[in-house]
């Protein structure tokens, strides 16, 4: 095809794309499954021409089955491949794929028959070409679009786990098997290049390289469709990209469609449609799977042809489409129906996207009119860092690695890589280190900038980035031939360009020649070789001022003045540039260094500089300059005074010794070493924590005293003013626990000096030593640890025996320290049975009972009533429940206080007779027998409006990986304020009159994490579900079954019943409730549904805890278990509107704020085990095994709490009326109903039901 009938096969493509919604086929694989063919039949028979085919003995010692190559049924089977293209013609299909999607040799080769791949493609597209001319009429062409697949290998992926940095193809061999396959592909009458399912961006751009390397070469064009395919939840596709960075890593071919296809069904799929939808500047092509796959289906995957029709419908009425049809698991059937939906529908109109450099690494960057600054991250060069230059020359690639990490992390959105050094192998050193940054990617969500004056280092750096990059650079230096030739590289590459003001007579110096040399390469490169002017970077060259030269005076200024010129006369284009090289002459004086970066850049980014490659920690704000120095700085900038630069050199050598002024901001640090303590007690400053315990440490031993002492006197002066004004309400608990980091950085200064001391002297005198723990079976810890933190603010001795203790290494551990008390914390209602468990120990033991050890119970499932007739009745000594930190060091100091203990024992001990004489006093509640409860239950109606309707998808199925990012808008944060004890709603709390400024400062420390933990992928977000048929059964049960026969009961959740007497309203009681009331009795014979779902965001956590345990900082270990939580509630809110929209699909129009989402206004309910209407865990077995909920990473303990911690599993009811409710308490005659039901002894079973007996 000439370039001339490409032009007419587009134009034809987009008239007819902008009246309809085109069609393309389904799956080939499905179809081919079909025929049942057998090793003989993909030979080609008996007396095929592969009968006999066998690789050289040399190349294997297997026997080669060619069964499965699909490809090859183009040679052996034309008919039956032929007959499958007009089974999909006949059903409506307007554009047919070729059958090669693996005919690559790099594919081939497993099968060795790589040399037939030329042979493939030509045939395929034959076969294609001849059945579309048969069915194509003038009204309604057929087209051949040539299929391109991505091969088994993958240019950005490490094969080998244990060497990031390794690649089993490179990409000059993928473009060459590209070729290949695109000469055979247009021989054989392809009418397009669809190159599809793209898990890997580097090989589409191989492809894409390839594709138009071939137009070059033949001076034939064909339409390019492109479709990426991601892979899971995430949002991205394979190797990490978000689907922007996808399309702005590809939009360089100009393609005729983009969109995506294969892996996730269309209900899943429909964000990243929408988003590409949005952002593409072109028309889009969606094909996605019948559902996910279903080995009992027919074709392997869910979806009837009226289901995947139906989602597709929704995204032609949403205007997301303009092409679209099946993949895996589609067929003619399939087709049809999509065909006749869409029809009707108008097509999607394509955007106009207004001009912007758009960049990629595994996230979009755009920068434009409206951008702030871009700073590019300057250390991972070897020219401008000797340190880097070390790492790279010695091969320390992960401490290379850990500085690119820190540019990242210190706010670089670009990196600039250079590895131009005369004793390096350049171009290897850029292959290897580019590849082990794939592999990291907290760098590699951000674009690379190549930097190199040679060009083979520069394509060697092209050759391994997925991402749109920029070329650091090319210039006119060698004339217009080399200039156009790198220029169309970096254009075939996908890459951003910077062109040097550099020409065949040098660089340009001045401002004349600056603007010279920019507009003649840019006439150049938009005039004449269509290069995108917003992918032109100009750098104008800085160069150092202040040199004592005069000719050097207007460098800058020149500068600013040719940025202002590019700015107002080459549009689109922008201007970028290396800072520090204009504050070169006074290298050495980092303060004047860093006063004329700031003061440069001020002028030139008002003149228009978009960039510049900068070290962020060589820049100042412009006001905060002292003002002496910045008058001489900008007259040395500007050239405002021929002795600029004398009088510069005059006053910066005042600043060369000092760093800055931090000015009043330090005044404190002029107090004496025990108020700067008592300051960064209070403040929660760590900065000069370790100088100052020196300093504290040295006074003491000058005076005789020991290093305890330091301990004991001025950080416990430190501690007790903490815990004081806590103790008034002067402090908020997250100032307490940024005070704890301070205090534990201090102590652990001081360990290896007062060892041998407490070895002599025993203990370092502290207000009492306490054991603390979760107990057996409960894994939640966050308001333990917090405890923990308060008491050691106080100067407890704190010994925090973690999560999940027995009773035995409690008590134990309690006497192995002489503990002074033992505080228990839970948050699951089991917890309570082992708490009383915990004190009848203590109360068998001689040990504590002798010695009446206090026991403290909290938890969020504790109570004062619980513990004073529950767990208190177990043990003689002490038992007090404590609602909250603060409160918590209030009742162990009484208790350990020999004044006023026995008056505090005194006035608990009363306290406690009387709960329980008002619990046994209080009129038992009435309850109904199970039998009458059961005859008041809640009548529903099943039938017409309030009907079940079957979920789209029945089944199990996961969701991993998913996008944090997209969870935060999900988000409830009233709870994130009271696990820091501020009491109150957001986002009101944040202008409450008592805890608004500690509620707005630890709100903004949550916000930073939260960014920090989204982009450096700190935790995994992984979700299970399933929708079952279900019905119920015996009043109180809900058998749920293996599939829609209803003949396997998959297992049976057993309900509980509300037993108490119902009020009467207009003469009629309200119901006893159970929630088997909202699922259809199997005896009315209506089909009904169930779901259940699991989810955790917590994978991954343990790394970051022992790092903030390492660093001694309980204040963001404790801000990241609390954002943890929030993210699977967040998870929890967000599946549950994805099953109600899509998956089951009963509320597929509702739209709901996230406020509306939190206060729960849509229909239907997810009550999880542990819930007032669920009050049992034991169910979470059968929820763990159906869910498969270790797959995802979620265990469950022998006491039912699940880790890691910020998890949960539930169920989901669907009927309009379902609602939560409170069991209460129920009758032993339910007990004892169930246990034969469950058939399990009622003993055992009142145990489980314990709390609500």
């Amino acid at each position: 095809m000439t370039s001339t009938e490409k032009t007419s096969t587009e134009a034809r493509l987009r008239e007819i794309m902008s009246k309809r919604i085109l069609v393309l086929d389904g799956a080939m694989g499905t179809m081919i499954q079909r025929y049942g063919l057998t090793e003989e039949d993909y030979r080609g028979g008996p007396e095929g021409r592969f009968a006999n085919f066998a690789p050289p003995a040399s190349e294997s010692e297997r026997e080669l089955f060619v069964k499965g190559n699909n490809e090859l049924l183009s040679l052996t089977q034309p008919h039956i491949i032929s007959a499958i293209h007009e089974e999909y013609l006949k059903a409506g299909a307007d554009v047919i794929e070729t059958n090669t999607f693996g005919a690559t040799s790099i594919a081939q080769s497993d099968y060795h028959m790589s040399h037939l791949v030329y042979e493939m493609n030509v045939q395929s597209a034959k076969i294609a070409r001849e059945i579309c001319d048969k069915y194509s009429t003038p009204d309604h062409p057929r087209f051949v679009a040539g299929s391109i697949g991505p091969t088994p290998r993958t240019a950005s992926i490490s094969p080998d786990v244990s060497d990031p940095g390794a690649r089993n193809v490179t990409f000059d061999q993928l473009v060459e098997a590209y070729l290949e396959q695109i000469r055979g592909l247009v021989e054989g009458g392809a009418d397009l290049l669809l190159v599809e399912t793209v898990f890997d961006t580097l090989n589409c751009k191989a492809a894409l390289f390839a594709i138009d390397t071939f137009f070059e070469e033949s001076g034939k064009k064909l339409p390019i469709m492109i479709s990426g395919t991601v892979t899971d939840a995430s949002g991205r596709i394979l190797s990490g990209q978000t689907v922007t960075a996808f399309w702005y890593s590809i939009r360089h071919a100009r393609p005729l469609t983009v969109g995506l296809n294969c892996a996730l069904g269309a209900a899943l799929m429909r964000p990243y449609v929408e988003e590409i939808s949005r952002i593409a500047d072109t028309h889009i092509c969606i094909y996605p799977n019948a559902g996910l796959p279903n080995p009992m289906s027919e074709t392997g995957f869910d979806e009837l042809p009226e289901d995947t029709s139906a989602f597709l419908k929704e995204f032609a009425e949403s205007g997301f489409i303009n092409v679209v049809g099946g993949c895996c698991g589609t067929t003619p059937d399939h087709i049809r129906a999509i065909a006749k939906a869409v029809t009707p529908l108008p097509p999607r109109k394509v955007p106009t996207i207004p001009p912007a450099m758009r960049l990629s690494g595994l996230e979009p960057f755009t920068i434009d009119d409206s951008s702030l600054f871009v700073n590019v991250g300057e250390r991972t060069n070897v020219t401008g860092s000797k340190a880097f230059a070390r790492m790279i020359l010695n091969e320390e690639y992960d401490n290379a690695l850990a500085v690119a990490r820190q540019q990242v992390e210190n706010g670089a959105q670009i990196i600039d890589i250079n590895m131009d050094e005369a004793m390096l192998d350049s171009v290897s050193a850029m292959h290897r280190f580019l590849n082990l940054i794939a592999s990291e990617p907290e760098i590699s969500r951000v674009p690379v900038m190549l930097d190199s004056s040679k060009w083979e280092v520069i394509e060697a750096g092209l050759k391994c980035l997925q991402g749109k990059s920029i070329v650091n650079s090319i210039s006119l230096k060698n004339g217009e031939e080399e200039f156009i030739h790198h220029a169309k590289l970096c254009r075939r590459y996908g890459a951003a360009i910077i062109v040097m003001a550099f020409d065949e007579k040098g660089q340009a110096d001045t401002y004349q020649r600056k603007i010279d040399i920019c507009k003649r390469a840019y006439d150049l490169l938009v005039n004449q070789i269509g290069f995108p002017s917003e992918d032109i970077i100009f750098d104008p060259n800085i160069f150092a001022i202040a040199t004592g030269i005069e000719e050097h005076n207007n460098y800058a200024v020149d500068f600013i003045e040719a940025t202002r010129w590019i700015r107002d006369n080459l549009p689109n284009a922008r201007i970028s540039g290396g800072v520090s090289n204009v504050s070169f002459s006074l290298r050495g004086n980092n303060p004047a260094r860093e006063a004329i970066h700031t003061v440069f850049l001020y002028h030139a980014i008002s003149a228009g500089m978009t960039m510049g490659i900068v070290n962020a920690g060589m820049m100042g704000v412009y006001d905060e300059i002292p003002e002496a120095l910045r008058e001489r700085v900008e007259d040395a900038v500007l050239n405002r005074r021929e002795d600029a630069t004398e009088r510069l050199i005059d006053v910066a050598g005042e600043f060369q010794s000092g760093a800055k002024k931090e000015g009043e901001n330090l005044q404190w640090r002029e107090d004496s070493v025990n108020k700067r303590l008592s300051y960064a007690f209070v403040h929660g400053v760590t900065d000069f924590i370790i100088e100052d315990t020196e300093e504290a440490l040295q006074d003491t031993l000058k005076n005789g005293g020991k290093p305890i002492e330091v301990i004991e006197g001025p950080l416990m002066d430190g501690m007790n003013a903490v815990g004081d004004l806590f103790g008034q309400g002067k402090m908020f608990l997250p100032q307490v626990v940024k005070s704890a980091r301070v205090m534990k950085q201090a102590v652990a200064h001081l360990i290896p000096y007062i060892e041998e001391e407490k070895r002599q002297s025993g203990s370092s005198q502290s207000n009492g030593k306490i054991v603390i723990a979760t107990v057996k079976g409960d894994v939640h810890d966050i308001g333990k640890n917090i405890v923990a933190v308060v008491l050691q603010c106080n100067n407890f001795e704190v010994i925090n025996l973690g999560v999940m203790v027995p009773c035995e290494e409690i008590l134990a551990k309690a006497k192995e320290v002489n503990a002074d008390a033992i505080g228990l914390s839970g948050l699951i209602t089991p917890s309570l049975e082992e708490m009383m468990y915990v004190a009848g120990e203590m109360q068998r033991d001689e040990y504590f009972r002798s010695r009446n050890i206090p026991l403290f119970i909290g938890g969020a499932t504790t109570s004062k009533t619980h513990t004073a007739v529950k767990i208190a009745p177990n043990y003689e000594g002490p038992v007090v429940h404590v609602t909250d930190a603060s409160r918590t060091v209030t009742v162990i100091q009484a208790l350990l206080s020999d004044s006023i203990r026995e008056k505090y024992l005194k006035v608990l001990s009363d306290d406690y007779e009387h709960i329980r004489e008002l619990h046994a006093q209080k009129k038992p509640q009435k309850l109904l027998s199970i039998e009458d409860a059961r005859k008041n239950k809640a009548q529903l109606s099943f039938e017409g409006k309030d009907a079940p309707k079957r979920p789209t998808y029945l089944g199990q199925r996961f969701l991993k990986n998913i996008d944090l990012a997209t969870l935060v808008d999900y988000i409830d944060w009233s709870p994130f304020f009271r696990v820091w004890d501020l009491s109150g709603s957001y986002p009101t709390i944040l202008n409450d009159a008592v805890h608004g400024e500690m509620a707005r400062k630890v709100f903004a420390d949550g916000q930073k994490m939260l960014e920090k933990l989204i982009k450096g992928k700190w935790l995994t977000a992984n979700a299970t579900l399933a929708l079952m048929p279900a019905n119920s059964v015996n009043d109180d049960d809900i058998e749920i079954y293996t599939d829609e026969s209803r003949s396997k009961v998959a297992f049976t959740y057993y309900g509980v019943r509300q037993q108490n007497e119902k009020p009467v309203v207009d003469g009629v009681a309200r119901p006893n409730q159970c929630m088997s009331d909202f699922i259809a009795p199997k005896s009315s014979g209506i089909k009904d549904y169930i779901g259940m779902f699991g989810v955790t965001a917590g994978l991954g956590i343990e790394k970051h805890l022992e790092q903030f345990e390492t660093e001694l900082d309980d204040y963001d270990a404790i801000m990241l278990k609390a954002l943890a939580d929030r993210l699977v509630e967040a998870l929890a809110e967000y599946l549950h509107e994805l099953v109600r929209k899509d998956l089951w699909g009963y509320s597929s129009n509702e739209t709901f704020t996230n406020e509306q989402l939190i206060k729960e206004q849509y229909r239907g309910i997810r009550p999880a085990p542990g819930y007032p209407s669920c009050p049992e865990h034991t169910v979470k077995d059968d929820l763990f095994r159906i869910l498969r909920c270790e797959e995802i990473g979620m265990k469950l303990t022998e006491s039912y709490a699940m880790l890691p911690t910020a998890s949960i599993t539930g169920f989901y009811f669907a009927h309009p009326d379902a609602h939560y409710f409170t069991i209460g308490k129920i009758g032993k005659d339910q007990v004892s109903d169930m246990a034969k039901r469950r058939n399990v002894s009622e003993e055992q079973l009142a145990k489980w039901l314990a709390p609500i007996l």
